[in-house]
C-alpha cells in the first residue's frame, strides 16, 4: 500500500524531528521534510510517529488463547493488538499436549497464510516450553514438561513451515544443552523458568542462547554467593533480556536497574499478556489453566502464582517513562529496534527507507492515535 504521511515528528537516530514519510508498496521509500507524491495522505497533526511496537512474547487478548485460537480469533487478537500501537507480533504458545500444540501451529500458521490481518502483523510463533523448570514452571503444567528434544522442535518447525522464530527453554533440563547447540542457528533461543546455576546459565550463553524470558521472574534469583540464571543473563553483554512491565511483575526500581545493568540496547519490553488484556476481571483461560484476574491481575485458579498479564505495549511505554530515568526517546527502541534485533528482522523497528511501513501516532499523553501497518491504515482512534 501507498501513504503519505504529513506534518509528523518522526522517531529517527534515536530523537524527533519534524518530517513527512512517504510509503510506497508497503515499504518506506523516503523519509524528510516537504514530501509530495500521488499517495492516500495521512495528517499526523504534528502527533509524534515511532515505529511499530513488536511484542515477542503474547499468550493472547481479547479473548483469544494462543493455545486455543482459531485463525479468525488470531485475527481478532491482531485488531486488539493494533489498536494499542503493536504492529507486529509472535503467538505465544504455552507448554501443552502435542495433539493441542500441532493443533495450535495448524490454526496460527493458517492465518499467516490467509495474508493480512486487517491489523498487527503475525511475525511467528513462540514456543514457551515444554522444556523447563518443574521448580520455576509457574503457569506451566508439571505434567507436560519434558526433556530436551531438538527432533521435536524441528517437526514442529517442519509443520509450521519455518514460523516458529523464538522458543524458551531452560538450560538445566537434560537434553537442553544439545538442543541449544542444534538449534541455536535456526531459532532464537532463551532461556527462562529455570533454576540453572551460573554456570550452566553462561555455558548456555556461549552455546547459543540469545535472550532471557521475563527477566527476574520463573527463575532463581540472585544471591550474592550464587549469582544462577539471573546473575548470567546480566553479566552477559549480548543476552537480550525480556521485561514485563506492568508495575505487578517488577518492581519500577528493577526496571531501573535492569536498564542500568544491561544498557538500552539490550532490553526488550514484552507484555506476557493473556486472554484477559482488555478485558474485565473475571475468570479466563491460559492455555490448559484456569486463571483469575482480580483488578487487572492474573492469577492461577488453583493458588499457583501468577499466570501472565493483562498488559498492553503502548501501556508499557508509559510505564517505563514513570518507572525509569530515562528519555521517551531513549525507550522506545525497547519496543522496537530491540525486538527486532532481536528476532533478526532488519526490515521492522526503524522508519528508514527500505523498512517496513509500519509506525504508531502517539498523542501528548503517549496514546496511540493511528497504526499502520504495511502502508494501511488498520486502526484510527
Amino acid at each position: 500500500m501507498d501513504l503519505l504521511l504529513k506534518n509528523a515528528q518522526v522517531y529517527r537516530d534515536h530523537h524527533f524531528a519534524p518530517a513527512d514519510l512517504l510509503i510506497r508498496d508497503g515499504r518506506i521509500e523516503a523519509v524528510g521534510p516537504g514530501l509530495t507524491a500521488e499517495a492516500p495522505v495521512l495528517d499526523a497533526g504534528g502527533r509524534r510517529c515511532v515505529p511499530g511496537f513488536l511484542d515477542v512474547h503474547t499468550h493472547g487478548a481479547d479473548h483469544v488463547d494462543a493455545n486455543a485460537a482459531t485463525p479468525e480469533d488470531v485475527r481478532r487478537w491482531a485488531a486488539f493488538n493494533a489498536r494499542h500501537g503493536t504492529t507486529g507480533f509472535l503467538t505465544s504458545i504455552l507448554t501443552d499436549t502435542e495433539e493441542q500444540t500441532a493443533r495450535a501451529i495448524g490454526n496460527i500458521t493458517r492465518a499467516m497464510d490467509e495474508g493480512p490481518t486487517g491489523g498487527a502483523a503475525v511475525l511467528g510463533i513462540h514456543l514457551e516450553g515444554p522444556f523447563l523448570s518443574p521448580q520455576y514452571k509457574g503457569a506451566m503444567p508439571e505434567s507436560l514438561l519434558r526433556k530436551g528434544d531438538a527432533g521435536w522442535v524441528r517437526r514442529c518447525q517442519q509443520q509450521a513451515g519455518g514460523r516458529i522464530r523464538y522458543i524458551t527453554v531452560a538450560p538445566e533440563v537434560e537434553g537442553v544443552p544439545e538442543l541449544i547447540r542444534a538449534l541455536h542457528d535456526e531459532i532464537p533461543i532463551a532461556i527462562g523458568h529455570s533454576g540453572a546455576d551460573y554456570a550452566t546459565a553462561r555455558q548456555a550463553i556461549a552455546d547459543g542462547a540469545r535472550a532471557c524470558t521475563h527477566t527476574f521472574n520463573g527463575m532463581r534469583l540472585f544471591h550474592q554467593h550464587e549469582p544462577a540464571i539471573m546473575g548470567a543473563v546480566l553479566a552477559s553483554p549480548d543476552v537480550y533480556c525480556e521485561a514485563i512491565c506492568d508495575g505487578r511483575h517488577l518492581h519500577p526500581g528493577t526496571v531501573e536497574m535492569l536498564l542500568r545493568c544491561k544498557g538500552l540496547d539490550r532490553v526488550v519490553a514484552i507484555t506476557d499478556s493473556i486472554q484477559a488484556a482488555g478485558l474485565p476481571d473475571g475468570n479466563y483461560k491460559l492455555g490448559v489453566n484456569d486463571v483469575v484476574v482480580k483488578d487487572g491481575d492474573a492469577q492461577l485458579a488453583n493458588g499457583g502464582g501468577r499466570a501472565g498479564s493483562t498488559l498492553t505495549m503502548d501501556c508499557a511505554l508509559r510505564n517505563l517513562t514513570k518507572f525509569t530515568s530515562f528519555t521517551l526517546e531513549q525507550l522506545i527502541p525497547l519496543l522496537t529496534e530491540n525486538p527486532a534485533a532481536l528476532l533478526g528482522l532488519p526490515a521492522k523497528g526503524r522508519l528508514e527507507p527500505g523498512c517496513d511501513g509500519d509506525f504508531v501516532l502517539l498523542d501528548g499523553e503517549l496514546n496511540v492515535a493511528a497504526t499502520v501497518v504495511g502502508g494501511s491504515v488498520v486502526y484510527q482512534a
